[in-house]
């Protein structure tokens, strides 16, 4: 393709994704593919000769489109959604198209600024102090390992990057059963081994972190001649949205000096609404605080709002300077890619930008707040039907039930037999997990577009497929 031919076709990849998303409710949610369906409908040897646009995006219709799981469809409501704002997928389109690498300011000089202005409106939507700055990471994996990474040096007194971990007292990390195994994977990266991730016992309905768990787990393991290193926070897990205490463990990592990073990939983009913030009252003595407007704030992923009480200690941990990479002449500049574990950066900073000047803070609050009420309402009728169960109750637009008839003799396979059935189905899409060992079915709402009726067509979709079991 030459690029006199490119407008003709971007108009028309245009309208095609306006379509789709005017009607990607009338689809199922989940692709009904079979294992293979897309590898085999793919030659097997790549062509020698070119082909048209027109050949290609017939077999993108024909061959992807039907195994496409629907991210943006208005009753997805499995995982966290991925959303896509208008505004944000027009931005990540110019993106693409102006095609920069941002790893240094010089590089970019609009992106890297571009970032350090929104991160701080952000900062300001989560009310937040000024003595807190943001990067934009791609996901919230990658602000978790930059945490456990910074962990490591500060309690290594930045030797461990020099001189490894060999002959130094093992490290530990303590967060609860509820964290995403994100965690897990940075404590692999980081070197520190994940039988020195300490799993810290949990209470209460927001299933977060015992404090009194947690004092006698630091205790334990320094009059074992262990190094306590870091504290991993959550608010808004994954499984059932569980929630530490956020105040009470800070200050315990404050007593013995540990690094500590709140996890809120998720339940971070509620805090923009002051009524929700009850749920991590003294966040402002974190080290670092993530969470992912990607999913419930509408930003085209990838996406990961990173804020760093003292930036220098990450800076410290992952900076490399070569000749190459060296800006000379300019003072007062910020290269993001010292703050980050790729090199190479895209520029995310725009598409923040587009979706908050469109809607403004207020537009997205509604937003959220509609979801956390539908979803509220929804749990309220289900909870009044009697083969039914609540396990965890809501926590913003979160929680879990159960199908739970009498005499019924395995709940677990009733309960993943019905979460398998509603899928299979097409309307709405859940998935399941488990709490204290026995199987849950979620629901959580918060796709961009998602409105009351499609919340409470829920309930018509389980109850109906239930009764058929």
């Amino acid at each position: 393709m030459k690029w006199d031919e490119f407008s003709g076709w971007g108009r028309r990849i245009a309208d095609w994704a306006q379509d789709y998303h005017l009607t990607v409710g009338d689809k199922p949610v989940r692709a009904n593919t079979e294992p293979g369906d897309v590898l085999n409908a793919l030659p097997a040897i790549p062509p020698e000769d070119g082909e048209g646009m027109e050949a290609i995006f017939a077999d993108f219709e024909e061959i992807v489109m039907p195994g496409i799981t629907h991210w943006q469809h208005p009753r997805f409501f499995a995982y966290f959604t991925s959303n896509a704002a208008a505004p944000s997928v027009l931005a990540e389109f110019l993106t693409s198209a102006i095609a920069p690498q941002c790893m240094l300011w010089q590089t970019s000089p609009a992106a890297t600024e571009m970032e350090t202005r929104m991160m701080d409106w952000l900062r300001q939507a989560l009310d937040l102090p000024s003595e807190f700055q943001g990067v934009i990471q791609d996901s919230a994996s990658s602000a978790t390992l930059a945490a456990v990474l910074t962990m490591r040096e500060r309690a290594l007194n930045w030797q461990g990057n020099q001189q490894g971990l060999f002959a130094q007292k093992p490290l530990r990390i303590y967060c609860s059963s509820e964290v995403h195994t994100s965690v897990d994977r940075a404590i692999w990266v980081a070197g520190i081994g994940q039988q020195n991730l300490v799993r810290v016992p949990i209470k209460g309905d927001w299933r977060g972190m015992d404090p009194v768990a947690l004092r006698s787990a630091i205790e334990a393991d320094i009059a074992a001649g262990l190094q306590p290193a870091g504290l991993i926070l959550c608010v808004g897990g994954t499984g059932t949205g569980a929630t530490d205490p956020v105040k009470d463990c800070l200050q315990i990592a404050e007593d013995y000096g540990l690094y500590s990073h709140i996890d809120a990939a998720w339940a971070g983009s509620a805090m923009i609404c002051p009524e929700y913030r009850h749920y991590w009252p003294g966040v402002e003595r974190a080290d670092s605080i993530v969470f992912n407007p990607h999913k419930w704030l509408g930003v085209q992923f990838d996406c990961s709002a990173h804020f760093l009480k003292n930036p220098d200690d990450l800076v410290q941990t992952l900076a490399i300077s070569p000749e190459y990479l060296k800006t000379h002449g300019k003072d007062g500049i910020i290269n993001y890619s010292e703050w980050s574990v790729p090199l190479g950066r895209r520029f995310r900073a725009l598409k923040i930008w587009f979706l908050i000047r469109t809607y403004g803070l207020e537009g997205l609050r509604a937003r959220l707040r509609n979801h956390i009420n539908w979803s509220q309402q929804l749990h309220d009728r289900l909870a009044l039907e009697p083969d039914f169960e609540i396990v965890t109750p809501p926590m913003w637009s979160l929680w879990t039930f159960r199908y739970a008839p009498e005499g019924a003799p395995d709940l677990d396979d009733l309960n993943l037999r019905l979460v398998n059935a509603i899928n299979d189905d097409g309307r709405i899409y859940l998935t399941q997990t488990r709490v204290d060992g026995a199987l849950v079915i979620r629901f959580q709402a918060g796709q961009f577009e998602t409105t009351e009726a499609d919340v409470m067509m829920a309930h018509r979709v389980i109850t109906e497929i239930a009764a058929t079991l």
